[in-house]
């Protein structure tokens, strides 16, 4: 137990240590969009690092924590390149200009303390996986290869969903007043958030044990916060108030006709 508590407070002062380098890179930079990257790397960090926490009665790491930790760390690199790739060079990202426009002078101030927000979000985050990682069941099961198979189509649907969405800013569709509703897009409005939040379903499969481990049942709260986060908070609703004041007549055919989370097959006929 003294081992799960010092790892956990280790994994709160990278967080913090991550996202105050990220505060420092935006003032630099002049882009906080980079914020969302540090974010997902330091996550990720911190997420490796409980995974691979002593279980107790094994000496060496189970084969069941090198996958938490291996899903933990694809999930991190693959959402942190993305985003940088996305910062490097282009406009700060919608939310974080409408934060510098809202908060005026008083932005820097504010902006570190929603970063340290977002430190403790990613803390509460690794809880999950700490969970599935400890888990004593021994070996491997059909239970552990679905957790890695969720893993797996989450990281491909938003890879998937990203470069389409990435293809259609290239064609410059964006900037004359159209919604990116190809692929993905067509079958929910968010198809990269619904990816993000099916990745976090994957650790209470690889956590939840009925036959005694209590502490599995944690790893429900990823999920639970990750959904109440992308779909009610810091997700889907300052990005949707952007797009309807930057285009409001596509995206509003566009939200009538495509849901918002949870991809359904798109109508036939457009409107």
């Amino acid at each position: 137990m003294t081992v799960i508590v010092v790892g956990l407070v280790g994994a709160g002062l990278v967080l913090v240590a991550v996202m105050t380098l990220a505060w420092l890179t935006q003032r630099v930079t002049g882009n906080a969009g980079w914020s969302d990257a540090f974010w997902s790397f330091g996550v990720g960090l911190a997420g490796v690092g409980l995974a691979l926490l002593p279980v107790s009665g094994l000496e060496w790491p189970s084969s069941r924590q090198l996958l938490v930790a291996l899903a933990a760390g694809l999930w991190s690199v693959r959402l942190g390149s993305h985003i940088a790739a996305r910062s490097r060079g282009s406009a700060e990202d919608a939310r974080y200009a409408a934060f510098r426009k809202e908060w005026g002078a008083a932005f820097q101030r504010r902006l570190f303390v929603f970063l340290m927000i977002q430190a403790a979000a990613g803390w509460f985050l690794g809880l999950s996986i700490l969970a599935a990682a400890q888990n004593p069941r021994e070996g491997l099961g059909l239970q552990d290869a679905a957790a890695v198979a969720l893993i797996l189509v989450a990281i491909l649907g938003e890879t998937l969903a990203d470069r389409r969405l990435q293809r259609f800013r290239e064609r410059q569709q964006a900037g004359q007043g159209a919604v990116c509703e190809d692929g993905l897009w067509a079958w929910s409005r968010h198809p990269n958030y619904f990816f993000e939040w099916l990745g976090w379903l994957a650790y209470p499969v690889f956590a939840i044990d009925f036959g005694g481990y209590a502490f599995g049942f944690v790893a429900l709260t990823g999920p639970a916060f990750m959904y109440w986060l992308l779909v009610h908070v810091s997700g889907i609703p300052p990005l949707e108030a952007h797009m309807m004041r930057s285009r409001p007549e596509a995206f509003a055919r566009y939200r009538d006709r495509v849901p918002a989370f949870f991809p359904r097959p798109p109508s036939r006929k457009r409107a």
